[in-house]
């Protein structure tokens, strides 16, 4: 016997057989389980409603499709066949209806970041941009954290993922996962042009006012670990609480700065402000996803993700 599979309709031989959906989702999950009581439990319904379909779709077919025996159902050879068919097209509408949902969860909803004023600039807003020109049903709140708060925000799930600058301590189930590296460069302004051409070390800097964020930031812990590896102390003049104010602040000469390279070019090419190199190596850094890998992400946020892990090419 020869069975050429369509969903509603069935050519045995040269005949017709009309078979419904429903005949054969019940099948695709005995068949899957090797069981008519899971198989009922699965789709909400009784066993007997269920060993009842198995029956009309047999005699419909003509033929027999399972071997039942007390430990369980198998498969014949012509259940084998057919199952061979039904569950590539299960699984199609599965991954289709799958799709949909997913669409449909990004026409509304909300989606909570954590992050630092570093990610912010260096990644995340035009990724925001993009996400929001798409997906304009999405309410999107972000949080000004520094890198530890953005961590405890991820550990206490009151956002859904966060992105924040290196370095950062974090223990399963969260999760850091490395997107961009960055550069820092000491940067000065007019007041100091004498300084221009000219290559400082960490210990010149004790010669003149230095700016720096505040102890509370991963930022300064950085600065303050790369001091102390040279044997030098970090004790800036001027803490700043947040990193763009530190770009004002050296433009109007109140010290030279740390800032990443991306977050000076501008004022640089304006001339505003220059570059001052430094005979020691200063680390690269890295913008990084915090997630807790122990809960599940919402559609959005899971598209947002994507977004971040495509531009990046993580």
């Amino acid at each position: 016997m020869i069975l050429i599979l369509h969903f509603g309709t069935v050519f045995q031989g040269g005949s017709t057989v009309s078979v419904t959906y429903d005949y054969y989702r019940i099948f695709y999950y005995v068949a899957k389980y090797h069981s008519f009581t899971r198989a009922a439990k699965i789709l909400i319904n009784s066993q007997p409603n269920i060993t009842r379909a198995m029956n009309n779709l047999e005699q419909e077919l003509g033929c027999r499709l399972f071997l039942r025996s007390n430990r369980g159902v198998t498969l014949t050879p012509e259940g084998e066949k057919l199952f061979a068919h039904v569950q590539i097209a299960m699984e199609q509408l599965q991954a289709g209806e799958a799709a949909v949902t997913a669409v449909r969860g990004l026409h509304s909803g909300h989606l909570s970041i954590g992050v630092s004023e570093i990610a912010l600039h260096g990644l995340l807003l035009p990724v925001l941009r993009d996400f929001h020109l798409d997906y304009p049903g999405i309410h999107i709140q972000v949080f000004n954290h520094s890198t530890p708060q953005a961590v405890e925000a991820v550990k206490k799930g009151t956002v859904d993922f966060s992105v924040v600058t290196s370095p950062v301590s974090v223990s399963k189930p969260v999760r850091e996962l490395p997107l961009i590296h960055f550069q820092d460069i000491l940067i000065a302004g007019p007041h100091f042009s004498h300084l221009a051409g000219h290559t400082l070390s960490l210990k010149d800097l004790s010669q003149f006012p230095l700016i720096c964020l505040g102890r509370d930031t991963t930022t300064f812990l950085f600065y303050d670990q790369l001091f102390s590896q040279h044997g030098l102390l970090l004790e800036p003049d001027i803490e700043a609480a947040t990193t763009d104010q530190i770009l004002p602040m050296v433009k109007f000469d109140l010290g030279l700065g740390f800032l990443p390279q991306f977050f000076a070019r501008e004022a640089v090419e304006k001339g505003e402000i220059f570059p001052i190199p430094l005979q020691e190596t200063i680390p690269s850094r890295h913008i990084c996803l915090i997630r807790d890998q122990s809960r599940p992400l919402s559609t959005a946020a899971q598209q947002l993700e994507k977004r971040l892990m495509a531009v990046c090419g993580a």
